[in-house]
């Protein structure tokens, strides 16, 4: 593209070429050698050099006998075909572009897939993990209920066994205290024998449920949030 500053100095270099005879200009391909020849096949101004190795079987004329005109015109067909092939880049950036939306997409779509089954394997892990705690926490509490009942049927005898004792002793007779007094004792030492605490501490041993929480470098595809442990027992 032509700057407003270079096509100024463009245009006065095209007035000056007519008062003043420009310097001979030399070959890009072979610095040493002066744009002698015009090649009329390729239309490009070329040195002796050109004609000899590159341009050898093509139809050269004196670049005086071309002129200036020759010259733009020659410099005109390489913009052209710069311009055609820069426009035929367009095409080809808007494919890319359009074939990039459409990989990082379907990256996109990968992405979800794989954090959708993630999650999803989680949410099965944590209900699997919650069932299991809700698992431990009923037979725990039936566990106590069974030992509650074993105590409050303990606590019945033993107040039974009092208040009678209490009752014979105040209101019944010598006889009926020695008639019934071996029988009591019997009973004392029976009920006696249940070590209530003891039975307590055998039948609910303290509870040890712990949760280990799993991470992304030692899981597995079974315990992805964790594993719970129960100790105790």
């Amino acid at each position: 593209m032509i700057s407003s500053y270079d096509h100024t100095l463009w245009t006065m270099d095209i007035g000056k070429e007519s008062k003043s005879k420009m310097s001979p200009a030399m070959c890009k391909k072979h610095k040493s050698e002066q744009i002698q020849l015009f090649c009329q096949e390729c239309r490009v101004a070329i040195c002796w050099m050109c004609s000899i190795k590159s341009h050898r079987t093509h139809e050269c004329s004196d670049i005086e006998e071309v002129g200036p005109r020759g010259l733009v015109v020659t410099d005109t067909d390489k913009v052209t075909n710069c311009l055609k092939k820069t426009e035929e880049l367009l095409p080809r950036l808007e494919k890319e572009k359009n074939d990039v939306i459409k990989h990082l997409a379907g990256i996109e779509d990968e992405i979800n897939t794989a954090a959708d089954k993630l999650i999803a394997a989680i949410q099965r892990d944590r209900a699997k993990l919650l069932s299991e705690v809700d698992s431990i926490r009923l037979k725990r509490v039936k566990q106590q209920e069974t030992v509650k009942q074993e105590v409050e049927q303990h606590m019945t005898a033993l107040d039974f066994f009092r208040r009678y004792s209490k009752t014979l002793l105040s209101s019944g007779t010598a006889s009926d205290v020695k008639r019934s007094a071996n029988s009591l004792h019997d009973r004392a030492d029976e009920l006696m024998k249940f070590d209530v605490i003891g039975h307590v501490e055998s039948s609910l041993a303290s509870m040890n449920v712990t949760f280990t929480s799993s991470t992304l470098l030692d899981r597995d595809d079974e315990n992805i949030v964790g594993t719970v442990t129960e100790g105790g027992q």
